[in-house]
């Protein structure tokens, strides 16, 4: 798959232009460069011949584009690739151009100025600045919430390069110089390791003593799918008003509510009383983690009895982590479950009053015990069942029979005859468990998508993308929504998408770090056919009598040579996922698949099912790039001869010709000489291509999950005795 590693610069300035290069994997044929807002625009650079020179791209950045983060990415003959965050700010940006390692050589660094850099390993990067006794300064190095593998450490030293103020946890760095003079900042990674994945952008700002500190903008973690609850105002309603440690500080509240707070002093924590009736049922949500900050939230309900020293607290109900709708990998790598986590540290419970009273509800940061840090806030709500739902959805992953050590973003990047297929999951709110329909709107022509529904009271549902065999060169930004009825109401929520920040082939030495991603493109190669296509041997809705045995017949398109002869398949589809696995010939061009709807007790009803297993296909890249150098090398060896031939006539003229025609044939004796060495350099260029084009088209083991198209089934009642 095509997949965008780095872009430097990693961001530019509002209302300018900016020249990146980049790098990544099986982009070296990339053209086009496209961003998640149309306000950002990218051209090649040309040389001064006029021919695109690789990797290189001249960005604009519209006036009107608003300072924030966004996608990059790249179309190549493999289509779309992953995406890499590209920062747009409002300071004037810089670039370091050389080492930056010592004292000596520190780069100079202006207030309100945006620096991009790249970390060496086992190094330390300096910056000098101008301080003025008394002025405040903030340092910000983005770099994790840039999709960098930095976990940054900040300080603040004096001119001789003596430490005087360090922040080891990344992020921002706030300050009071304390005299006239230069000032230097150091920057390195925790554990010093470095390397074109380690990028940073770092800001100098001057700030006003009572402003407040600038906001770090920063990628999604996965769990963030689930909030903000559908319809939730921007600002909560109302601030929690400090102290409300403990009685008699505790802040009255009425149900509802919609309360922003603060985990802040350490060891905060937070307590509203209430009034409640016996019956009411109210439905707890506490979003922190899922802003963005490093906190794990707890909630404490307690009933409130006796008042003075004969009060007592018992205790009602405790929530937590909102846990992940499927299992999971249990160590990140190991197959068992997916690596994407879309559960949180945030809370979402379910409140019942059993009897009338006061009740007191205390909110903690079970990570806050030492860290008083005001930006570490929180929103509560408290709310009558709202029933809902939210959606993430990632490729599907594959389980290899020796363990699976690896996470790979895999772009929609659709080959022609190629079916991808994505796990779509479902955070339900205030208990709601109906059905979810899926589906994707804006495809490229020669696409479509079927949703394998997330059944009612489930939380996991399958999203099937597929290419025809012709469909033509593509991309499109596509919707990807779900559907309910919600109490007899339509209700349609987007469905956010999951990529893996980086490439980790072995995750023993890499833990993967998934991510939200803004937008959902969709691309057709329209050069590469997929090497293995599965589909029903006929498009049709296949019925069968509930109870009975469904044999279905498959077809089998080979366009590639393969490890191994048999594929196992197993089934995707609410219903049908009990089918026992089974094994088709890779040597045939049809199969069977039985599904036993007596033994797998399938109700009547209409069904979408489809059929994946893993292979490892002889992949060859643009094989017909050989024939292509290789014409270009003959039409280069048949200018050589020519000029041979021509200058072989003109000296055989020169040596009998008469004096004052020689010195003519001599000069262009010359001329044919030099473009003798222009011809020979060119048949040894097109050497070279036809090496590399042949180099490039060697068969290599490609695994990857092998699945067929959606095959609709009804399952029909049995016949009234």
């Amino acid at each position: 798959a095509p997949r965008l590693l780095t872009t430097k610069p990693m961001g530019g300035t509002v209302g300018a232009q900016v020249e990146i290069g980049i790098t990544g994997e099986n982009i070296d044929d990339a053209d086009e460069l496209y961003f998640s807002d149309p306000r950002i625009t990218a051209t090649r650079k040309l040389k001064t011949a006029g021919q695109p020179e690789p990797s290189k791209y001249v960005v604009a950045i519209a006036q009107d584009c608003q300072p924030g983060l966004y996608e990059a990415s790249v179309m190549s003959r493999l289509g779309i690739s992953s995406s890499r965050v590209f920062s747009v700010g409002t300071f004037p940006e810089t670039l370091v151009a050389s080492p930056n390692t010592t004292l000596a050589t520190a780069v100079a660094l202006p207030t309100n100025t945006t620096c991009n850099a790249v970390m060496s390993a086992k190094s330390v990067d300096h910056y000098t600045f101008s301080a003025q006794q008394g002025k405040r300064y903030v340092v910000e190095c983005a770099a994790k919430g840039i999709d960098s593998k930095l976990d940054a450490v900040l300080i603040v030293a004096d001119a001789a390069g003596k430490d005087l103020v360090a922040e080891r946890r990344g992020g921002l760095l706030d300050f009071t110089a304390p005299a006239d003079g230069p000032m230097v900042i150091k920057v390195h990674e925790l554990t010093f390791r470095g390397g074109a994945e380690f990028f940073y952008r770092l800001t100098l700002h001057e700030l006003t003593a009572d402003a407040p500190l600038p906001t770090v903008i920063s990628t999604q973690g996965v769990s963030s799918f689930s909030w903000p609850p559908a319809g939730l105002v921007a600002q909560a309603a109302t601030i929690e008003i400090e102290p409300n440690n403990a009685q008699p500080q505790t802040e009255k509240i009425t149900l509802p509510c919609d309360i922003m707070g603060s985990f802040s002093p350490a060891a905060d924590v937070d307590c509203f009383e209430f009034s409640a009736k016996k019956g009411e049922v109210w439905w707890v949500e506490l979003a922190s983690q899922r802003l963005g900050l490093p906190t794990d939230a707890t909630v404490l309900v307690q009933r409130v009895t006796g008042t003075g020293a004969s009060q007592k607290l018992i205790d009602v109900a405790e929530f937590s982590d909102i846990p992940s709708p499927v299992k999971v990998s249990s160590n990140g790598y190991a197959y068992d479950g997916p690596p994407y986590d879309a559960g949180s540290g945030d809370v979402l419970g379910k409140l019942e009053i059993q009897e009338d009273g006061l009740y007191r509800l205390q909110i903690a940061d079970l990570f806050g015990g030492t860290r008083d840090d005001p930006r570490n806030v929180y929103r509560l709500v408290v709310r009558q069942a709202t029933p809902d739902f939210a959606l993430v959805a990632w490729p599907l992953h594959m389980e290899l029979r020796n363990g699976d050590r690896s996470a790979f973003s895999k772009p929609i990047a659709l080959r022609g005859g190629a079916t991808m297929a994505f796990e779509v999951v479902a955070l339900r709110r205030d208990g709601f468990d109906g059905d979810i329909d899926l589906s994707m709107h804006g495809l490229p022509a020669g696409v479509a998508a079927q949703g394998l529904k997330i059944a009612a009271g489930k939380s996991r549902g399958v999203m099937l993308v597929t290419a025809q065999q012709d469909a033509p060169r593509a991309l499109a930004n596509v919707q990807f929504v779900g559907h309910a009825d919600i109490a007899g109401t339509q209700v349609t929520r987007p469905c956010r998408m999951a990529e893996m920040e980086w490439p980790v082939p072995d995750s023993w030495s890499d833990i993967p770090e998934p991510r939200l991603v803004t937008d959902v493109p969709v691309s057709v190669s329209g050069f590469e056919n997929a090497p293995l296509s599965i589909a029903a041997a006929e498009n049709k809705v296949w019925e069968v009598k509930q109870g009975d045995k469904l044999t279905l017949p498959l077809v089998l398109t080979r366009r590639s040579e393969f490890s191994g002869t048999t594929l196992q398949l197993k089934v995707l589809g609410e219903g049908f996922e009990r089918v026992p696995q089974f094994d088709v010939s890779l040597a045939a061009d049809a199969a069977e698949a039985i599904l036993d709807t007596g033994a797998l007790k399938i109700p009547p009803g209409d069904y979408a099912i489809a059929f994946y297993g893993g292979a490892v296909a002889k992949y060859r890249y643009c094989p017909e790039a050989i024939g292509i150098a290789e014409l270009v090398k003959k039409q280069a060896e048949q200018a050589v001869a020519n000029v041979e031939a021509e200058l072989k006539l003109l000296q055989e003229q020169a040596n009998t010709a008469a004096a004052e025609r020689k010195a003519e044939l001599e000069k262009a004796i010359e001329g044919l000489i030099a473009q003798q060495k222009v011809a020979v350099d060119a048949v040894t260029t097109a050497a070279a291509q036809v090496k590399a084009a042949t180099e490039k088209a060697n068969p290599r083991d490609i695994v990857d999950l092998v699945v067929s198209e959606p095959i609709a089934i009804r399952v029909t009642p049995l016949e009234a005795k």
